[in-house]
């Protein structure tokens, strides 16, 4: 693959180790990346705890969740703390990762341009295969949707 961009349903999906995360040990889990701006900030807060709130039903189908921010890991140990998030985290902060999958993109707020990630999901199957993506992500329901796409694989 020799664009980022051209990451599609069907591809391997592009490994990752970050901190103690690595996933290339997940094969014969699915797993649900979440990519998410930044720890503790309401949408943030509101898809996390989403995700918390489903964690049981996703382990039953077998499935990791790990949530990946431009962040260092404290920032995102002190959010999995407060929010009693059961899941693991990977930090990005040269976001490689986000690049890796398509995230990482020009956005825009009160006029002022910058480099950011744009809130995407992928569900990775048991050998390692990029299954399912959703991209610009509205944070209502989506734990849900995701988890109906875990239970169909």
């Amino acid at each position: 693959m020799s664009n980022s961009s051209e990451l599609k349903v069907g591809d391997r999906a592009p490994a990752i180790r970050s901190g103690s995360f690595d996933l290339s040990k997940m094969r014969g889990k699915r797993v649900v990346l979440f990519f998410f701006p930044k720890s503790d900030t309401p949408g943030c807060t509101k898809e996390a705890c989403g995700f918390r709130d489903a964690a049981k039903k996703f382990t039953k189908a077998n499935a990791e969740i790990v949530g990946i921010s431009p962040e260092k890991a404290d920032p995102q140990q002190k959010f999995a703390a407060k929010y009693s998030l059961p899941f693991t985290f990977a930090p990005d902060p040269d976001h490689a990762i986000a690049e890796a999958y398509g995230v990482w993109k020009e956005k825009s707020m009160y006029g002022r341009k910058y480099m950011g990630v744009e809130r995407s999901t992928f569900l990775i199957d048991s050998k390692g295969v990029l299954r399912h993506e959703w991209r610009k992500v509205k944070v209502k329901d989506h734990a849900e949707a995701v988890l109906a796409a875990v239970k169909a694989l």
